[in-house]
């Protein structure tokens, strides 16, 4: 673990990841309701708005569109990826490397490791390598730690998402994005048990303003660094009055009604 607080990852010492690595992970379902979500030049714009620290893609959406913003966006490489075809135990090829995504300007890398899959050891192998390769590049590494497979019974079992940070300290991450545990305390418990190294949580699918900002406060007040999120972002009719209220909510630790405030 290193010091990222004067990274691009960072603003302030937190993170917000707008994440669009879907495309890949889930497929055109994630794109049906704002179709102009499917445009990476639609959410490359979202991205330049100030309370975004990074934006996470694959390798093919970083070539061809990351050029025309690297003047306004912090681009998160992701490494590894599987598409939603795919019906076999839970794992993620690697699409990516390190030298690679250096290369093509990435200020980060991101990569999934599955604990608790058939694949866990194969996976960590892999982190261990593209953790050594980013520090010999000098970028931050996020883990996006996610139990799931044969060995997880119930992937949002606090004690499990506690574990899952715990991966991400113990393997070398810098930042470890997880699923909210669904309470204040039991995110405090995994922030806890993540030591000094910076969680953030995951947005998951698409809620309502006041559920998804309510939780993404309790990860805040818990001590989370800050927030991944794409659908519940880019779903939205206007996702700058959302990125406005995360802002407040993350960077300003502004009371729930102050962000909701932001919103029409």
């Amino acid at each position: 673990m290193r010091p990222i607080k004067d990274t691009p990852l960072t603003r302030d010492g937190k993170v917000l990841v707008l994440a669009y690595d879907h495309g890949l992970e889930h497929g055109p379902v994630d794109f049906g309701a704002v179709p102009e979500s499917a445009d990476p030049d639609h959410v490359f714009e979202i991205a330049k708005h100030p309370a975004v620290t990074s934006l996470a893609v694959q390798k093919g959406i970083a070539e061809g569109y990351y050029p025309s913003y690297a003047d306004d966006v912090t681009l998160l490489a992701k490494l590894n990826g599987t598409s939603n075809l795919w019906m076999g135990e839970p794992n993620s090829a690697v699409n990516c490397s390190v030298e690679y995504a250096a290369e093509i300007g990435a200020d980060a890398v991101g990569f999934t490791l599955y604990g608790g899959a058939n694949n866990e050891v194969g996976m960590a192998e892999e982190f261990r390598e593209i953790q050594e390769a980013a520090r010999a590049q000098g970028l931050p590494v996020v883990m996006w730690s996610y139990p799931r497979g044969q060995g997880v019974k119930n992937d949002k079992k606090p004690k499990t998402i506690a574990y899952a940070a715990r991966q991400g300290l113990e393997l070398g991450a810098d930042v470890s994005k997880v699923k909210y545990p669904g309470s204040t305390a039991a995110m405090k418990d995994v922030v806890d048990m993540a030591g000094g190294m910076k969680v953030i949580m995951s947005g998951g699918s698409k809620r309502t303003d006041e559920a998804f900002l309510s939780d993404v406060k309790g990860a805040i007040d818990a001590g989370a660094a800050g927030l991944a999120v794409g659908r519940n972002v880019f779903q939205r009719e206007n996702p700058e009055q959302l990125l406005d209220a995360l802002e407040q909510i993350i960077f300003e630790e502004a009371p729930l009604d102050t962000a909701l405030s932001q919103l029409d």
